[in-house]
């Protein structure tokens, strides 16, 4: 007989390459930005010709259009993850907790609200008549806006620029710079509502990058959004402490 041949060793399987990320890429980005744009367009002219038609306070019909372009921006990323990569919404966008991210989000948040505050001192940024000023001229336009501001828009926003735009620009350019570049944008969507003041412009995108780092940080944008959420409520505390004294003022101007 002859001797039976040694058994061929069986190549162990490749494990597969990791997964880059982030999935998405700029054609993703180009047609997300083109409909969200067309979203924008849509809710401007419903919204004013609602406010013209209605003659009601314009509160009653910003924010509830607001929150409707919120939903429809959501809505598109959705779709974009869901249907063209067949991918998880919430966890495609690093929406997790991260341990300790809450204390130090909401830590961080105030912090950058008061380098805000000194950078805006520093540029003498003027207190300029805006859209967003003539919106907080009341304490209950000041408690509807705080309300969405605290919750919805930090979460909407954070999504879009933080969750959708860093990673993206951070695979391309380098963590730095694409922190910096979706700062910028993120400033730049604020302009008009601080009537194209360019100091204002800079003071958000300066906010801004303070939300990237946290992300970049973290790798969660749940924790930038917590972060954001705290910036917003620091700066709606002190607009309503501000009313409030001013109002003592006149009542006791007025006895």
């Amino acid at each position: 007989m002859s001797p039976e041949p040694p058994p061929v060793p069986v190549p162990e399987p490749e494990a597969p390459a990791p997964e880059s990320y982030p999935f998405w890429g700029y054609l993703d980005l180009l047609g997300f930005v083109l409909i969200a744009l067309l979203g924008f367009i849509v809710e401007s002219l419903l919204m004013g010709a609602l406010i013209t038609a209605t003659h009601v306070k314009q509160i009653f019909v910003l924010l509830p259009g607001q929150i409707l372009l919120y939903g429809f921006l959501l809505g598109t990323l959705a779709v974009i993850f869901r249907r063209y990569y067949g991918r998880p919404f919430w966890q495609s966008l690093r929406w997790v907790p991260v341990e300790l991210s809450g204390p130090f989000a909401a830590i961080g948040g105030v912090l950058v609200a008061v380098a805000v505050m000194v950078a805006s001192v520093l540029m003498r940024t003027p207190d300029i008549d805006s859209p967003m000023k003539a919106l907080l001229s009341d304490p209950a336009s000041v408690v509807m806006i705080a309300i969405i501001g605290t919750t919805l828009a930090p979460v909407c926003e954070e999504i879009v620029f933080r969750g959708f735009l860093q990673p993206l620009l951070v695979r391309s350019l380098g963590a730095a710079p694409g922190i910096l570049v979706a700062a910028a944008a993120f400033g730049l969507m604020h302009l008009q509502e601080y009537g194209y003041s360019w100091r204002h412009g800079l003071l958000i995108t300066l906010a801004g990058a303070g939300f990237g780092w946290m992300r970049q940080r973290t790798g969660s944008t749940k924790a930038a959004a917590l972060m954001h959420a705290t910036y917003n409520f620091v700066f709606f505390l002190l607009l309503a402490v501000q009313q409030a004294a001013l109002h003592a003022r006149w009542a006791e101007h007025g006895r």
